[in-house]
């Protein structure tokens, strides 16, 4: 089967839609705090597999449309996740050594310093308060990353995303 590079396109911007999705589906209350940053677990992905493809750009658009289905303020996750991508791309050939679970832990801290850097930014803005159930979804995007790496992985094999 012939892949061509818009189908690798539609199929790096169609899991970036599914992650913006999950990322704002409702959670029952009991979970809600755990909600894991799907989007940026995709972005830091494919910034790790196609540096050169998407990167910053890609990570601020899709920042911008989560605040903006969020109702947050316009740009906060945009820029949070285009530093976070940034770090990540210059730093791929690294982070492609590290086994999965090594990926995972460095992953935590990414999506610690992700909330830390939009409580700043919130708090810049209009006064946001800062609770440790913010930190949460560090402790799920962990062992999420090692299931989220090998379906992404799987997916860029099976339709040769380049």
């Amino acid at each position: 089967m012939m892949v061509t590079n818009a189908n690798g396109r539609q199929v790096v911007w169609t899991s970036l839609f599914i992650a913006l999705l999950l990322q704002i589906m409702p959670l029952p209350d009991l979970v809600v705090d755990f909600r894991p940053d799907w989007l940026l677990l995709v972005l830091c992905y494919w910034a790790m597999a196609l540096p050169h493809r998407y990167g910053i750009l890609t990570a601020w658009l899709m920042g911008v449309m989560l605040d903006i289905l969020l109702g947050s303020s316009l740009g906060v996750r945009g820029l949070a996740l285009a530093v976070v991508t940034y770090i990540i791309a210059i730093h791929f050939q690294r982070l492609r050594n590290f086994s999965t679970f090594q990926q995972g832990l460095v992953i935590a801290l990414f999506s610690v310093f992700y909330h830390l850097m939009i409580f700043v930014l919130e708090q810049l803005m209009g006064g946001a308060k800062f609770t440790i159930t913010a930190l949460y979804p560090a402790v799920i995007n962990a062992p999420l990353w090692i299931w989220v790496f090998w379906v992404l992985r799987d997916l860029r094999r099976h339709f040769k995303v380049r």
